[in-house]
Protein backbone atom coordinates (compact mmCIF):
# COMPACT_ATOMS: atom_id res chain seq x y z
CA UNK A 1 0.00 0.00 0.00
CA UNK A 2 1.10 3.55 -0.68
CA UNK A 3 0.50 7.10 0.37
CA UNK A 4 -0.89 9.76 -1.92
CA UNK A 5 1.12 12.97 -2.26
CA UNK A 6 -0.41 16.15 -3.68
CA UNK A 7 1.53 19.23 -4.76
CA UNK A 8 0.08 22.73 -4.94
CA UNK A 9 1.20 26.18 -6.06
CA UNK A 10 4.84 26.65 -6.98
CA UNK A 11 5.66 23.04 -6.09
CA UNK A 12 3.27 21.80 -8.76
CA UNK A 13 4.76 24.26 -11.23
CA UNK A 14 8.40 23.41 -10.39
CA UNK A 15 7.87 19.64 -10.56
CA UNK A 16 5.31 19.59 -13.35
CA UNK A 17 3.04 17.14 -11.50
CA UNK A 18 -0.06 17.60 -9.38
CA UNK A 19 0.46 14.46 -7.34
CA UNK A 20 1.71 10.92 -7.17
CA UNK A 21 1.34 7.63 -5.41
CA UNK A 22 4.41 6.96 -3.27
CA UNK A 23 5.49 3.66 -1.82
CA UNK A 24 6.23 4.44 1.81
CA UNK A 25 9.58 2.88 2.78
CA UNK A 26 9.69 1.20 6.21
CA UNK A 27 12.27 3.73 7.46
CA UNK A 28 10.05 6.76 6.71
CA UNK A 29 7.59 7.36 9.55
CA UNK A 30 7.08 11.11 9.65
CA UNK A 31 6.93 14.22 7.47
CA UNK A 32 10.60 15.04 8.05
CA UNK A 33 11.64 11.64 6.70
CA UNK A 34 9.34 11.97 3.71
CA UNK A 35 10.70 15.44 2.86
CA UNK A 36 14.26 14.10 3.07
CA UNK A 37 13.37 11.21 0.76
CA UNK A 38 11.75 13.56 -1.78
CA UNK A 39 14.65 16.02 -1.61
CA UNK A 40 17.10 13.16 -2.24
CA UNK A 41 15.43 12.46 -5.58
CA UNK A 42 17.28 15.50 -6.89
CA UNK A 43 16.32 17.54 -9.95
CA UNK A 44 12.97 19.31 -9.70
CA UNK A 45 12.34 17.72 -6.30
CA UNK A 46 15.55 19.21 -4.92
CA UNK A 47 14.48 22.62 -6.21
CA UNK A 48 10.94 22.38 -4.80
CA UNK A 49 12.02 21.01 -1.41
CA UNK A 50 15.10 23.20 -0.98
CA UNK A 51 15.34 23.70 2.80
CA UNK A 52 15.63 27.46 2.29
CA UNK A 53 12.12 27.58 0.81
CA UNK A 54 9.05 27.55 3.03
CA UNK A 55 6.73 24.61 2.41
CA UNK A 56 3.60 23.82 4.40
CA UNK A 57 2.18 20.33 4.69
CA UNK A 58 -1.03 18.61 5.66
CA UNK A 59 -1.78 15.00 6.51
CA UNK A 60 -5.30 13.86 5.69
CA UNK A 61 -6.32 17.53 5.25
CA UNK A 62 -5.03 18.65 8.66
CA UNK A 63 -2.03 20.95 9.00
CA UNK A 64 1.04 19.01 10.06
CA UNK A 65 4.60 19.53 11.31
CA UNK A 66 7.86 17.76 10.52
CA UNK A 67 7.37 15.34 13.42
CA UNK A 68 3.81 14.39 12.39
CA UNK A 69 3.58 10.64 11.93
CA UNK A 70 2.51 9.23 8.57
CA UNK A 71 1.27 5.79 7.71
CA UNK A 72 0.16 3.77 4.73
CA UNK A 73 -3.00 5.12 3.13
CA UNK A 74 -2.44 8.74 4.23
CA UNK A 75 -2.89 11.69 1.92
CA UNK A 76 -0.04 14.20 2.20
CA UNK A 77 -0.30 17.65 0.61
CA UNK A 78 2.63 20.03 0.17
CA UNK A 79 1.95 23.69 -0.58
CA UNK A 80 3.59 27.09 -0.26
CA UNK A 81 2.60 29.36 2.61
CA UNK A 82 -0.18 31.74 1.71
CA UNK A 83 -0.84 35.20 2.97
CA UNK A 84 -3.90 37.33 2.83
CA UNK A 85 -4.34 41.00 2.96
Amino acid sequence: MNIRILYFGRLREEMGVAGEMFELPPDVSDIEGLRARLLARGGDYATAFDPRKAVRVSVNQELARNNTAIKLGDEIAFFPPVSGG
